[in-house]
């Protein structure tokens, strides 16, 4: 049962055509639905149960591996799906976090980017996020460890014949800089290489993710959606860092949070509250209310 709470942050006014309940919420992770030490909230869990109870199903929608679904896998309520690597993969989080999807970046392709970056941004390392796992060049900054992972260079990393390296689906590669801006570094990739792949990046240091071409937290949505014969104005979204910029372009209804990054508070209509002040769950609960 949802927790109503007498005193709620002050919103913005949804469109008129948004006093119906949507039929699909898509929310980001970390930095969206997650608090910063990333724990769900005892509010946000009340009003994501509230949401599935009033038949509106919920997808999260994130730049994490499946791997790192485990923060929020118990909370995935009817379907069970979520979207990982920014739209990759689609993720059975009821049954192990078993990927059900993929669409990976053509290995050719992230080669012919790995070379582009290398020129154009000496001092740049690379990881290869697989479907099994995450790979790193030796010079990588690895932010979690994964006992998993192999080491080499990302030409290794990528060749075809590996000698006993499993040649799984690529979901993105990384490219990190140890002094470029963070926006500065998105720019020269999507100049350089933007051919290629698809560019974003989440996170506050100068980390590129670079998907598969037309791959997108906004295209596997739009996807997962037309299956459901869910139209985009059927469709409330969340987020707060530039990897969420087309679903928030996408989505009928989309809400930026109040510490996201200023490309997205200057490119979508609405703005909740933070992360930590709980605004996934304050305009969930503002919809219910209404």
């Amino acid at each position: 049962m949802m927790v109503l709470v007498t005193s709620l942050p002050e919103l913005p006014v949804p469109p008129a055509t948004s006093t119906a309940l949507p039929r699909l919420i898509a929310t980001d992770l970390d930095g969206t639905l997650l608090r910063d030490d990333k724990t769900v909230s005892p509010r946000t869990l009340s009003a994501l149960a509230a949401a599935e109870a009033a038949g509106v199903e919920v997808f999260f929608v994130t730049g994490r591996p499946a791997r790192w679904m485990d923060v929020v896998s118990e909370y995935v309520h009817g379907h069970g799906l979520a979207i990982c690597a920014n739209g990759a993969a689609v993720v059975d989080l009821h049954h192990g976090a078993r990927i059900v999807d993929v669409r990976p970046l053509e290995r050719p392709d992230a080669l012919r980017t790995v070379r582009a970056l290398r020129l154009a941004a000496p001092g740049v390392t690379f990881a290869v996020e697989q479907s099994t796992g995450i790979h790193y060049e030796p010079e990588y900054p690895p932010f979690q460890f994964d006992p998993g992972a192999s080491f080499a260079p990302a030409e290794e990393l990528l060749a075809d014949d590996r000698a006993g390296f499993t040649i799984d689906p690529v979901l993105k590669l990384l490219a990190h800089h140890p002094d470029l801006d963070p926006d500065a570094f998105l720019k020269l990739g999507r100049e350089v290489a933007g051919s290629y792949g698809q560019f974003t990046r989440s996170s506050p240091s100068a980390l590129l993710e670079i998907s598969g071409r037309g791959v997108s937290k906004a295209s596997t949505l739009a996807r997962c959606c037309a299956r459901r014969g869910i139209l985009a104005e059927e469709v409330a979204a969340f987020g707060d860092m530039p990897n969420d910029l087309e679903m928030l372009d996408w989505a009928g209804t989309s809400y930026a949070m109040a510490n996201a990054h200023a490309a997205v508070l200057s490119s979508t209509r609405f703005t909740t509250v933070s992360n930590q002040d709980d605004g996934v769950a304050a305009v969930i609960e503002s919809y219910l209310a209404a």
